[in-house]
């Protein structure tokens, strides 16, 4: 059938997306506010009058003033300088690394969960039995776009041929494949993804499907091709995650020095345990027995339901995302005061530098603040839109106490009735096709239920979130301790 209301708000969304967005970016607001302020390199007049030189007419005057003919001029490192401060504007952003891509990131993420919210609500009001979820297409192209940069991000490193990023990324991808399958082999009742039921559910229906179209088969995969498959996937994002966690701990280091009251410490603290938090949310004898069956004395009574727990942890990834949105900008200036950082452990040390070094130091913190943002929304954006999929696909509620109707088991998925005529109607090609193409709808609804959803895209958010806080982690240990200060 026509999508109707769900194809309107796409269209609705499309142009906004081509129309507005451009002229009202949420991206741009987040950088060019007037709230960051980034660091101006100093002219080479400016060092020149610092460090007590003019520049001489003659060769005599300019071999004696430090440089001769084309030699960089050279200065002190312990010069008196101090950087100029000035408000992130438009006109500053337009020769970023990477703003292009941040810009779109940023705003297309905006768009589809304002279509992701209007569509659940469409569909918790009108109960659309028949037609297509549209808003799992724009999640799936979030996630699409933020592995696609993610990966854009990685590559840069390995085009590097003096710098170690190269040997750190294919280090940890080693690390987070022998984790992965690490994590596959423990059993669901310390960590309650649901693969196991999730993938037997999957080959049972896919050789019952199979079967009735006439073919003998011992299910689509083995097992151990999933997990080998599964564990691929998990090396990857993990390479991927590895400098965006590591630049996460030294924002959170130098946002630390920077906050002086109480309760902005209190949430970057929050913020930075936020994966591991998310983390816990799936480990069974940690969160789950806990919450659902306290030890009350003798007796044990059940505070929640299952789908109430449930329930509960896709808020509390949803409000700890947005903990991580809001303290973005707080981030971000941590990282632009790297520039007044280094020009002071500069002046620590002893010799001469060149002004045209001097410039490229400070100018360089700047040039790649669209990079840093990247690093800083693109997991943010993976773990939300991985939330939202597994609610949509899981079959899930949004509600603390779901109706009772959400009691169904997941494993039936109800087909329209028109998929189980043996014959379509006789009048017209088209009936014929559109027949048929519900029969193959309604088999791949049989085949990929609500079950194997909720296995793989809990697995996905968690393994994002345990991701970034090994990475961050790793991160906080080198700044912290293996870094001079």
């Amino acid at each position: 059938g026509v999508i109707g209301v769900q194809l309107v708000v796409t269209m609705v969304m499309a142009s906004v997306i081509q129309k507005i967005i451009p002229h009202y970016s949420f991206a741009r607001w987040l950088l060019c506010s007037g709230s960051l302020q980034w660091y101006q390199h100093p002219t080479e007049e400016d060092l020149r009058l610092l460090a007590g030189k003019q520049r001489g007419k003659s060769k005599k005057d300019r071999k004696y003033n430090g440089h001769i003919e084309n030699k960089p001029l050279t200065i002190p490192k312990d010069i008196d300088l101090h950087l100029e401060t000035k408000s992130v504007t438009e006109r500053d952003t337009i020769a970023l690394h990477y703003f292009p891509e941040h810009q779109w990131l940023v705003d297309f993420t905006v768009a589809a969960t304002v279509v992701y919210v209007v569509t659940e609500a469409y569909c918790s009001i009108m109960k659309p039995s028949q037609e297509m979820n549209i808003s799992v297409v724009w999640c799936l192209l979030v996630l699409a776009f933020a592995v696609k940069i993610l990966f854009s991000l990685t590559t840069h490193y390995f085009i590097v041929e003096d710098g170690g990023e190269r040997s750190v990324c294919v280090t940890f991808g080693c690390f987070f494949f022998v984790k992965a399958m690490a994590i596959l082999i423990v059993t669901e009742s310390y960590l309650e993804f649901g693969l196991e039921s999730g993938f037997s559910n999957f080959s049972e229906s896919a050789m019952q499907f199979l079967e009735k179209q006439g073919l003998e088969s011992q299910g689509p995969v083995s097992k151990l091709t999933f997990r080998l498959f599964l564990a691929v996937l998990c090396s990857l994002i993990g390479a991927f995650l590895t400098f965006p966690g590591l630049r996460l701990a030294q924002m959170h280091l130098d946002a630390l020095n920077l906050a002086k009251e109480k309760i902005t410490q209190t949430l970057l603290h929050i913020n930075f345990l936020a994966p591991l938090l998310m983390v816990l949310l799936w480990v069974k004898p940690i969160t789950k027995d806990y919450i659902m069956n306290p030890p009350l004395g003798k007796e044990s009574i059940p505070l929640m339901s299952e789908d109430t727990f449930a329930t509960m942890r896709l808020w509390i990834i949803i409000l700890l995302c947005a903990l991580r949105l809001a303290m973005m900008r707080s981030h971000l200036q941590a990282y632009l005061n790297l520039a007044q950082k280094c020009v002071d452990q500069m002046k620590k040390e002893a010799g001469r530098i060149s002004t045209i070094d001097l410039q490229k130091m400070v100018a360089r913190v700047f040039c790649y603040l669209c990079v840093i943002a990247l690093q800083y929304v693109a997991p943010l954006v993976m773990v939300l839109h991985a939330t939202l999929l597994l609610k949509t696909l899981g079959n899930y509620s949004w509600g603390i106490y779901p109706e009772l109707s959400s009691d169904t088991p997941v494993e039936n998925s109800l087909l329209p009735s028109s998929v189980y005529s043996e014959s379509p109607p006789a009048d017209g090609k088209m009936k014929v096709t559109v027949v048929q193409i519900t029969i193959a709808l309604g088999s791949l609804k049989n085949i990929f239920t609500p079950l194997l959803f909720r296995g793989l895209l809990s697995f996905l958010t968690w393994w994002i979130a345990a991701c970034l806080f090994s990475t961050s982690l790793f991160g906080l240990f080198y700044h912290q301790y293996l870094t001079v200060a």
